[in-house]
């Protein structure tokens, strides 16, 4: 059997500041070295909603503060409640650093008014006032809420002021091994909810990670084709040993 995915790249003129492609190509490699049809859509401020509910798949990467407010009444009250329902119906997805942030029920920034999030994931981000305590470096964590990859190391590199506090229904994605996490207090990194997923690691995070990235290929095609898959192992030598070595280096 030929499968297919749509991949929806959100907001990629607004939100992509920190190499944030990369997750896309990683993406996009690894499932045509395994004769996986992609399409990559371009979901921007102009894109209808029929485009969008084509997806497989989403991702949305940083951006700074402007870009984010720029986003976030499209955001929120136009695509936000449509990517709700499809991660409610358990369409898989990843949101990094900014996109994060918006994701949840507000950000409020070192200046100005807080800037309301789409409600997606519930949780909530406050920059603590003072610049000097930015979370910054490179930083490995601990997968501890995927069941199929708990154990697993993730490595990256996290640049944040906010500080991200999960509500009950997320999960920790990871626990801290290195670095400040979602805010420096509680040891934990990132977000889950149903098959979507939320990190501050950019670097960018798949490539130096790929077996989240298969994880993530892995939920969208047994979605889309109401099925159990199990993806055709990859020779990933040089990706383990780039992220051997990043792991080393920082712990």
């Amino acid at each position: 059997m030929k499968f297919k995915l749509t991949i929806a790249w959100l907001y990629p003129d607004l939100m992509s500041t920190y190499g944030d492609r990369g997750n896309l190509i990683c993406l996009e490699k690894r499932c045509s070295w395994r004769k996986i049809e992609v399409e990559i859509k371009n979901i921007t401020l102009e894109t209808g909603i029929s485009e969008l509910l084509t997806a497989d798949l989403l991702f949305m990467g940083g951006a700074q503060d402007r870009q984010q407010k720029v986003a976030a009444d499209d955001f929120i009250h136009h695509k936000g409640p449509v990517i709700k329902r499809m991660i409610n119906s358990d369409i898989p997805a990843l949101f990094v650093c900014a996109a994060y942030q918006a994701a949840g029920y507000y950000y409020k920034p070192y200046h100005g008014k807080d800037i309301p999030g789409a409600g997606i994931f519930d949780l909530y981000t406050e920059h603590p006032g003072d610049q000097k305590q930015r979370l910054i470096g490179n930083c490995a964590s601990e997968i501890v809420n995927l069941s199929e990859l708990k154990g697993t190391t993730l490595v990256g590199f996290e640049n944040h002021g906010g500080r991200t506090y999960l509500g009950g229904k997320m999960k920790p994605l990871a626990k801290v091994l290195t670095g400040g996490g979602n805010n420096g207090e509680d040891g934990f990194e990132g977000g889950v909810y149903r098959h979507a997923i939320g990190s501050y690691y950019h670097g960018p995070l798949l490539p130096k990670n790929p077996q989240l990235a298969d994880w993530l290929i892995a939920r969208a095609l047994e979605v889309k084709y109401r099925k159990k898959i199990k993806l055709q192992p990859l020779v990933s030598f040089e990706e383990k040993v780039a992220h051997k070595k990043m792991l080393k280096s920082i712990t």
